[in-house]
């Protein structure tokens, strides 16, 4: 299985455990404890390694002082995933879902105001452009606050294997470039509709 596969499939588990389990207190323990670590680097916060690191594959782990790839991915998921979450009932109202991309999420908050495609815009981009993962984090975490207002669910698991490829030079731009497609079709999509 890919790094990308192994990475998507962990954090699928990770939020889907999250949202089923029936331990309601220890669930909200967790999600404030993710929600601890918005905006911080992976490790900042001892409290929060078994939410992101405990059965993260061996081979997706850090070794020495630069924290991985795969561990950025997931933390940056799973902590906007908490944030997400935040005020809405995990049974009844999740913002996980699965074949929802960051694009397709992004293009949902259009709604039919003249200005509105260009305000999502601008909150959208700077996702894309953001130049290392701090950057991108902020952004992403203002997007994140648009969806959670609107109740529009995203992917967490194909996130996080999109923020995996995101860190790598020779993928980052096909990531970004499915964001954009994603972004744009759906938009197209509901104008046809509109229209037709």
């Amino acid at each position: 299985m890919s790094a990308t596969k192994q990475i998507r499939s962990f954090t699928e588990a990770k939020v889907r455990q999250l949202l089923e389990s029936t331990n309601d207190s220890a669930v909200r323990a967790s999600l404030a404890r993710l929600r601890r670590g918005i905006g911080h680097t992976p490790g900042k916060f001892p409290e929060l390694w078994g939410e992101y690191l405990l059965g993260m594959p061996e081979e997706l782990l850090g070794h020495g002082t630069e924290i991985s790839r795969a561990e950025w991915a997931v933390y940056i998921a799973l902590t906007d995933f908490a944030f997400h979450q935040q005020g809405k009932d995990r049974k009844n109202e999740p913002m996980h879902r699965s074949g929802v991309s960051l694009g397709a999420a992004a293009a949902r908050l259009i709604h039919k105001e003249a200005d509105d495609r260009e305000r999502i815009a601008r909150r959208f981009y700077p996702v894309a452009t953001a130049s290392d993962m701090t950057e991108l984090s902020q952004h992403l975490r203002g997007l994140i606050s648009l969806l959670r207002s609107e109740g529009i669910a995203l992917d967490y698991g194909r996130l996080a294997g999109d923020l995996f490829l995101f860190q790598n030079p020779d993928t980052a731009d096909s990531v970004k470039l499915r964001w954009g497609e994603d972004f744009c079709r759906i938009h197209f999509d509901n104008e046809t509709e509109e229209k037709g």
